[in-house]
């Protein structure tokens, strides 16, 4: 496997597991039946590029993605924290757009640095990079 794929999927499933932690995270707080369905497939199709980006890896002998319980604490402690005293619908979706622009910027960063990586590679970071826009616009709804 290329160095280059290997990057990017270990980049996406970097960018998928925050994405599903942040969710996990916040689904507690949602009194908001509509919305918490809406997080719960955006969680679900997280989970679905995360396995297709661990099976490539794995595929080709690929190291996978190892997160680490100190940045997901981190993540959960930063959501606690931002919602200690909010966590009316408009604020918990504004939080999540954060979220998902962040996570675009990054895959952006690496997609831009690693262009030698292969099609296949590629086309599974822009399947991201176009659930993530596609995330923004959906959660424009509920702010």
């Amino acid at each position: 496997m290329k160095r280059d794929d290997a990057v990017i999927l270990r980049e996406i499933q970097k960018n998928t597991r925050m994405g599903m932690t942040a969710i996990d995270t916040i689904l507690d707080k949602i009194g908001d039946d509509d919305f918490s369905l809406e997080l719960s497939k955006q969680s679900l199709r997280y989970s679905e590029i995360h396995n297709m980006a661990l099976d490539r890896l794995l595929e080709h002998q690929g190291e996978a993605y190892r997160g680490n319980q100190i940045s997901d604490m981190m993540l959960k402690g930063s959501i606690h924290i931002n919602t200690a005293l909010n966590i009316s619908r408009g604020h918990l979706a504004e939080m999540m757009i954060q979220g998902s622009s962040r996570g675009l910027t990054d895959m952006w960063k690496t997609m831009r640095h690693h262009q030698p990586a292969t099609l296949e590679a590629m086309e599974l970071a822009q399947e991201l990079v176009d659930f993530e826009e596609h995330n923004i616009e959906k959660l424009k709804e509920y702010l």
